[in-house]
This record gives C-alpha cells, structure tokens and sequence, in this order.
C-alpha cells in the first residue's frame, strides 16, 4: 500500500471513493459521476483550495482510501509551539478495505506531515454514532474533546441571518 498526495492518475479511482463516502453519508443516494469529477478538480484540487487530500492506493494503484486536512493558524495560541495546527475534515476507507491497516497508514501520515509542517496537533470532528470510527481514533491515542460541541447553521437559517447582516 502506498500513501500520498493524490496525483492525476488516481483521479478517477478517487471519483470512485468519493462517490461511495457520499453514498455513507446520505444513505443509499448515489451522486453522478460527472457532478464529483467536476466538484474534485473544480473544488477540492483548484489551486486556491486549503485542502490536501491525502490517498492510500493498493498494489493495483486504486485508491482506497482518503484523508482530507489543511494546516491553519490558532487565533488563540501564539506561542510559536502552538499556533500551527491541522485540521483532517474527513477520513474514509472503502468498506471493503477496512481493518486492513489503511485507516492507520492514513492517519500515520498525516501525523508525519503535520509534525514535519510545524503543527502542534491534529484535530477532527467525527459523527457520535460513529462507534467504530471512535474506538479507531482511541486506539490511535486520540482524546475526546470534552469541551467542544460542534454546530451547523443550514437553510434556510443561513440564508435568514445574512440578509440581517446586510439589512435586505
């Protein structure tokens, strides 16, 4: 298995993974296959985009699984030790390759890359029903943030509060 920042030739096998991320997400849709090749070269790989995919290929070259971070600046530590951090927006292994060591070679790299980028730690959000997913993260020797919550502000709440803002 190798791990890496995606390249142009695991495009389309990333199209796959991201095709099947959406489909865990919002149970059983199946988003077209034009729409996430579009929203990955658009989007997640443009030029001005913070995000760094991360890719695990399997000796065929396929990818089977993904790590998503972007290194960002605290607003609250200064210290040079503690102003750098990582932020992984998603893990995802394809269903058919986990407990094999990919989720772990994942985020073994990222953990190299953030250290090697000056970062302090690594921080993530993951789905509270997500028993598996947070027995993996402990086992890595991740903690819980007991004084986090997370929160989402959707439409058309979103859509209410920034006409306010611009008295429209």
């Amino acid at each position: 298995m190798r791990v890496e920042l995606v390249s142009d030739t695991q495009h389309e096998s990333l199209i796959d993974l991201l095709r099947e991320l959406h489909t865990f997400y919002n149970e059983g849709s199946v988003a077209p296959r034009e729409v996430v090749r579009e929203h990955l070269l658009e989007n997640l790989l443009a030029v001005g985009s913070p995000h760094r995919l991360v890719v695990a290929s399997g000796n065929d070259g396929g990818v089977v699984g993904l790590a998503a971070i972007t290194l960002v600046y605290s607003l609250v530590d200064f210290a040079a030790e503690k102003r750098k951090q990582c932020q992984l927006k998603e893990l995802y292994v394809k269903a058919s390759e986990r407990s094999q060591g990919v989720g772990k070679a994942l985020m073994s790299w990222v953990a190299r890359y953030a250290f090697e980028n000056g970062c302090c730690r690594i921080d993530w959000p993951v789905k509270a029903s997500n028993a598996r997913g947070i027995s993996f993260y402990e086992a890595l020797g991740a903690g819980r943030v007991a004084d986090r919550l997370s929160y989402r502000l959707s439409e058309p709440n979103m859509s209410q509060l920034a006409c306010e803002s611009t008295g429209a």
